[in-house]
């Protein structure tokens, strides 16, 4: 293929799979907004918050590793080699979604029943929907390698049409099926998916086109695992590469999905609608479940701040460290710490975010929710200004920029709501946003030290120097710890006997 035509194809492929995916978004903002109509948004959270969380972090970990190795240098290859290291993300796959699987129904809390029927199933529906995805990965890597534009447009868009025709024939006739719904359509999602590759490459292989494009596959038999007399199973340079991928997916996906980590493992989805009610103001609340609200938000605000605080504050000075320990001066000489110190401030952002959004969202009513639709809208649009001017000033980092004023703006609004809801009351659970003066200085005082102690020891100065940085970091952080302990004693107590009343709970 000329690199003319290569240039045109990668050009067709990379807007088709922008378009698709502001088609997606589109697609699953209009049923949101219709599936809300008909079931309750506290089950929507549980599908597109932690459900949603389970599935693509299957996904991502047992394939996205094999996709950046499988994908990289030239389409001259021993495909076999590559197709055989590709069915390893099916094993893998089967793993994560056990292991993920087991951590969804046993170590995060279970939603009542009554409000978000059929949990379990639901959990098992989308992990063996990751499982299914799988099985088409050799056959996506192929089409991608050789440009198959048409292919991903059509499949990717049959899939999800399939999918919302699926989901709303079930809202509209069966709404009692609760996450039968979900798990049907997704179930149908990836089986649809997988079939428009399967059915494309079994008309295509043996084809004219085929032999015509010097395909390197003649037969679908060779699109599974073989063994290749006196050769090895897989290309090892591929798959070393694919584990130098595979330790990046962890930090990528926590990066990728951390509001939604946020919401899920600290059980923020629907923690407003426990005590108080949907559309009342606080003074139509009961007295008892507002105060009881208020506290929990303070202290979670709390909790996330001092987090996020600690992760920006110590991300910053150790930035370059991490990544030239981890990748040598490849990744720490050029722009790598300074985009891994804006995402330690972003980290921030989406902390905060993930609980004032949650709790805002907990207590809007229909009307509300409808309005703010219009806000976010407005705040896209506004975004992608934003990302556009910025990515062109500061490039990459530019972006991330663009991506914590998104989160402020959005935290802003989610803030104004809350002090807005409170102020007819005695409670104030924003002063959660409000750590103790001293333990400000602290913060400050260990971003300034650790930040000279970067300048001075780190990291072109021999692994003494760096054992001094990292000694440095220690005492800063133990003495930001032990101020912690000492000044927020409300919030210690509350992670203490939360954490601790849940283990009891399991061990009964």
């Amino acid at each position: 293929m000329a690199s003319q035509d290569v240039l045109s194809q990668t050009t067709r492929l990379a807007s088709s799979s922008a378009l698709l995916q502001v088609l997606f978004r589109v697609v699953t903002f209009g049923l949101n907004a219709f599936t809300l109509r008909y079931l309750s948004r506290e089950l929507i959270g549980v599908v597109n918050v932690r459900l949603t969380l389970l599935y693509s972090t299957v996904v991502f970990l047992a394939r996205e590793a094999f996709r950046r190795a499988c994908l990289s240098g030239s389409t001259k290859r021993n495909w076999t080699k590559t197709i055989n290291l590709l069915w390893l993300t099916f094993p893998l796959g089967v793993f994560w979604s056990i292991f993920l699987g087991l951590v969804w129904l046993h170590l995060l809390e279970v939603p009542d029943p009554s409000v978000v029927p059929h949990y379990q199933a639901g959990v098992v529906a989308f992990g063996l929907s990751a499982i299914i995805e799988l099985l088409g990965e050799p056959f996506w890597v192929l089409a991608q390698a050789h440009l198959f534009v048409r292919l991903k447009v059509i499949a990717e868009s049959l899939s999800v049409v399939s999918k919302c025709i699926l989901t709303v024939i079930l809202v509209v006739l069966y709404p009692q099926w609760g996450l039968y719904i979900f798990s049907l359509a997704q179930l149908f999602y990836v089986s649809v998916l997988v079939m428009c590759y399967v059915i494309y490459f079994m008309m295509f292989l043996g084809s004219p086109e085929a032999t015509k494009k010097s395909f390197p596959v003649a037969r679908m038999k060779a699109l599974l695992p073989n063994l290749v007399e006196d050769e090895t199973f897989v290309n090892w340079k591929e798959a070393w590469l694919t584990w130098s991928f595979f330790k990046q997916s962890f930090l990528k996906q926590i990066l990728t999905e951390g509001e939604r980590y946020v919401m899920t493992f600290l059980n923020v989805l629907n923690f407003g609608d426990q005590v108080l009610e949907r559309g009342k103001n606080v003074k139509d609340q009961k007295q008892d479940d507002v105060a009881m609200a208020a506290n929990v938000l303070e202290l979670l605000l709390k909790l996330v701040l001092l987090i996020g605080l600690t992760i920006t504050v110590f991300g910053y000075a150790y930035s370059q460290l991490a990544l030239d320990i981890y990748g040598g001066s490849m990744l720490s000489a050029g722009t790598g710490p300074d985009l891994l110190r804006c995402y330690s401030l972003y980290v921030l952002f989406l902390a905060i975010n993930g609980v004032t959004e949650c709790f805002t969202f907990a207590l809007m009513c229909k009307e509300e929710v409808d309005r703010y639709n219009f806000v976010m809208l407005a705040l896209s649009f506004t975004f992608l200004c934003i990302s556009y001017f910025l990515t062109h000033w500061h490039g990459s980092i530019g972006f991330i920029l663009a991506n914590c004023f998104n989160m402020g703006i959005r935290i802003a609004h989610s803030i104004h709501y809350i002090y807005d809801y409170f102020k007819e009351s005695t409670y104030r659970p924003l002063t959660g946003l409000l750590p103790s003066p001293f333990l400000v200085l602290v913060y400050i005082l260990s971003g300034v030290i650790t930040g000279f102690s970067e300048v001075v020891f780190c990291c072109d100065k021999g692994w003494m120097a760096r054992l001094i940085h990292i000694s440095m970091g220690a005492l800063c952080f133990a003495a930001t710890i032990v101020t912690m302990f000492c000044t927020e004693t409300k919030l210690i107590h509350f992670v203490r006997s939360q954490f601790l009343s849940r283990y009891m709970k399991k061990g009964t």
